[in-house]
């Protein structure tokens, strides 16, 4: 068997290249790879038990090149939609760290443990019943007082978002800023698997962002030029197009879409 892959190599690398060698991996294992193909494997641990697995795989693709089925807690299938959750543990570090499984990569002695949800209370409202007000911030989540501004739910997104700034906008009552920061959330959880004082950002985020958007937001043009084009039919071929398609051409044309620069 070949040597398995130093990851510290990596460092030297920019997100763009990265991607694009997970891509890369991830199209040979949809598309079909003898072993003898693979040119480096690392060995990760799945619930306690050992796998030789491809380098460069994400952590959700080795899982299923190691045989596992997901029947939750996955979505977008190697996209970043917020599903997959994931804690592990690297070699030689006692920090249980947090990431998303299809975006990670695995590394050599990678211990994973997959969640099919991150558990936090989501209260029902009605936006009509209540004025633009913090208060209502309050209401639902007393706990966002707790908030100590350690700047671990920060660390622990993976979108890169500032999160314990978009708190602080709730907690100041600044919805336009709170909208702002934490519009790119994908509501993962991480953040919340993280704090020490228990706050659930995303969801008060989200709260926030309804309460601005209703009261506060004017209607993007945009996306009323969407609207008008959707109505109008103008995708309506291709969408038949594409609903003809087999579940293998699919999954190659999703392996081998062109993606967006940085």
């Amino acid at each position: 068997m070949p040597n398995k892959e130093e990851t510290s190599s990596d460092k030297k690398l920019d997100s763009k290249e990265i991607m694009d060698r997970i891509a890369e991996a991830s199209r040979q294992v949809v598309s079909g790879v003898e072993d003898e193909e693979v040119e480096n494997w690392v060995t990760i641990y799945i619930m306690g038990r050992a796998y030789e697995v491809p380098a460069d795989l994400t952590i959700l693709t080795a899982m299923e090149y190691a045989g596992y089925k997901f029947v939750r807690g996955v979505g977008c299938r190697q996209g970043f939609c917020g599903a997959c959750s994931t804690v592990y543990r690297k070699k030689g570090e006692y920090k249980l760290q947090t990431g998303m499984a299809c975006q990670t990569r695995v590394e050599d002695e990678m211990y994973l443990v997959q969640i099919p949800f991150v558990p936090a209370e989501k209260p029902s409202y009605d936006l009509t019943e209540h004025e633009y007000d913090v208060n209502v911030l309050f209401e639902y989540y007393p706990e966002l007082a707790r908030c100590v501004s350690c700047n671990t739910c920060t660390k622990a997104c993976p979108q890169d978002l500032e999160v314990m700034d978009y708190v602080q906008a709730a907690i100041k009552g600044d919805f336009k800023g709170l909208a702002e920061e934490s519009f790119d959330c994908i509501q993962c959880g991480l953040c919340a698997i993280r704090c020490p004082s228990e706050i659930v950002q995303y969801n008060i985020a989200q709260l926030g962002r309804r309460l601005y958007g209703r009261y506060d937001s004017p209607e993007p043009e945009h996306l009323k030029k969407r609207l008008e084009e959707i109505e109008e039919g103008k995708f309506d071929k291709e969408m038949k197009e594409i609903t003809k398609l087999s579940r293998e051409e699919l999954e190659r044309m999703y392996a081998e879409r062109k993606r967006e620069e940085d």
